[in-house]
Protein backbone atom coordinates (compact mmCIF):
# COMPACT_ATOMS: atom_id res chain seq x y z
CA UNK A 1 0.00 0.00 0.00
CA UNK A 2 1.48 3.47 -0.94
CA UNK A 3 0.84 6.45 0.74
CA UNK A 4 -0.37 8.51 -2.23
CA UNK A 5 -3.41 5.47 -1.99
CA UNK A 6 -6.45 6.93 0.35
CA UNK A 7 -8.97 3.95 1.41
CA UNK A 8 -12.43 3.67 0.87
CA UNK A 9 -12.46 6.73 -2.14
CA UNK A 10 -15.07 6.14 -4.53
CA UNK A 11 -16.85 3.47 -2.71
CA UNK A 12 -20.72 3.58 -0.83
CA UNK A 13 -18.27 3.07 2.51
CA UNK A 14 -17.13 6.75 1.44
CA UNK A 15 -20.50 8.00 1.39
CA UNK A 16 -21.59 6.49 4.24
CA UNK A 17 -18.28 7.60 6.49
CA UNK A 18 -19.33 11.80 5.25
CA UNK A 19 -22.56 10.79 6.20
CA UNK A 20 -22.20 9.71 9.77
CA UNK A 21 -19.47 12.59 10.30
CA UNK A 22 -21.37 15.06 9.30
CA UNK A 23 -24.36 13.67 11.90
CA UNK A 24 -21.59 13.20 14.52
CA UNK A 25 -20.81 17.12 14.02
CA UNK A 26 -24.42 18.40 14.10
CA UNK A 27 -24.73 16.11 16.92
CA UNK A 28 -21.67 17.87 18.86
CA UNK A 29 -22.45 21.56 17.73
CA UNK A 30 -26.25 21.07 19.19
CA UNK A 31 -25.43 19.58 22.24
CA UNK A 32 -22.79 22.43 22.65
CA UNK A 33 -25.30 24.65 21.75
CA UNK A 34 -27.77 23.25 23.85
CA UNK A 35 -25.52 23.61 27.24
CA UNK A 36 -24.25 26.87 26.73
CA UNK A 37 -27.78 27.94 26.58
CA UNK A 38 -28.88 26.35 30.12
CA UNK A 39 -25.19 27.20 31.76
CA UNK A 40 -26.30 30.99 30.76
CA UNK A 41 -30.18 30.58 31.93
CA UNK A 42 -28.77 29.48 35.57
CA UNK A 43 -29.33 32.84 36.46
CA UNK A 44 -32.79 33.12 35.57
CA UNK A 45 -33.93 29.28 36.68
CA UNK A 46 -32.31 30.66 40.11
CA UNK A 47 -34.42 33.41 40.82
CA UNK A 48 -37.27 31.96 39.57
CA UNK A 49 -36.80 28.90 41.79
CA UNK A 50 -36.41 31.62 45.03
CA UNK A 51 -38.91 33.52 43.71
CA UNK A 52 -36.49 36.46 43.40
CA UNK A 53 -38.17 39.76 44.07
CA UNK A 54 -35.57 41.26 41.08
CA UNK A 55 -36.35 38.74 38.46
CA UNK A 56 -36.86 41.62 35.95
CA UNK A 57 -33.08 42.78 36.89
CA UNK A 58 -31.81 39.23 36.16
CA UNK A 59 -33.03 38.21 33.24
CA UNK A 60 -32.01 41.37 31.46
CA UNK A 61 -28.44 40.76 32.92
CA UNK A 62 -28.61 37.56 31.66
CA UNK A 63 -29.19 39.02 27.92
CA UNK A 64 -26.75 41.45 27.68
CA UNK A 65 -24.22 39.29 29.45
CA UNK A 66 -24.00 37.29 25.92
CA UNK A 67 -22.54 40.41 24.80
CA UNK A 68 -20.68 41.20 27.44
CA UNK A 69 -19.94 38.43 29.91
CA UNK A 70 -18.82 40.34 32.60
CA UNK A 71 -22.71 41.18 32.90
CA UNK A 72 -23.32 37.58 32.99
CA UNK A 73 -21.44 37.22 36.11
CA UNK A 74 -22.96 40.94 38.12
CA UNK A 75 -26.65 38.75 36.89
CA UNK A 76 -25.16 35.20 38.43
CA UNK A 77 -24.20 37.49 41.84
CA UNK A 78 -27.38 38.99 42.09
CA UNK A 79 -29.37 35.81 42.01
CA UNK A 80 -27.04 33.78 44.15
CA UNK A 81 -26.64 36.49 46.71
CA UNK A 82 -28.99 36.92 48.89
CA UNK A 83 -28.60 40.75 49.51
CA UNK A 84 -30.42 41.42 52.71
CA UNK A 85 -28.73 38.98 54.43
CA UNK A 86 -25.31 39.89 52.80
CA UNK A 87 -25.92 43.91 53.86
CA UNK A 88 -27.15 42.19 57.58
CA UNK A 89 -23.74 40.27 58.20
CA UNK A 90 -21.86 43.17 56.59
CA UNK A 91 -23.20 45.68 58.82
CA UNK A 92 -22.70 43.35 61.91
CA UNK A 93 -19.09 42.25 60.96
CA UNK A 94 -18.63 46.41 61.21
CA UNK A 95 -19.76 47.01 64.06
CA UNK A 96 -18.70 44.04 66.10
CA UNK A 97 -14.98 43.93 65.56
CA UNK A 98 -13.05 41.29 66.61
CA UNK A 99 -11.65 41.10 70.82
CA UNK A 100 -8.15 41.96 69.72
CA UNK A 101 -9.16 44.97 67.63
CA UNK A 102 -11.30 46.18 70.82
CA UNK A 103 -8.35 45.99 73.33
CA UNK A 104 -5.81 47.39 70.97
CA UNK A 105 -8.06 50.65 69.80
CA UNK A 106 -8.30 50.83 73.63
CA UNK A 107 -4.27 50.31 74.74
CA UNK A 108 -3.61 53.42 71.66
CA UNK A 109 -6.21 55.16 73.64
CA UNK A 110 -4.79 54.80 76.82
CA UNK A 111 -1.79 55.59 75.28
CA UNK A 112 -2.71 58.95 73.72
CA UNK A 113 -4.47 60.08 76.85
CA UNK A 114 -1.69 59.15 79.21
CA UNK A 115 0.69 61.46 76.74
CA UNK A 116 -1.78 64.21 76.38
CA UNK A 117 -1.99 64.09 80.96
CA UNK A 118 2.10 64.12 81.11
CA UNK A 119 2.16 66.96 78.31
CA UNK A 120 -0.41 69.32 80.46
CA UNK A 121 1.37 68.92 83.40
Amino acid sequence: MSLLSVPFVGTSADTVLHVVAAVVLVATVGAVAIGFWKFHELPIHKAHSRDHHQIGLITALTWIGFIWHWVWVVAVIVAFVDMEKAIINLRDTWRHAPESQRAQSAANSELESSKTNEEAA
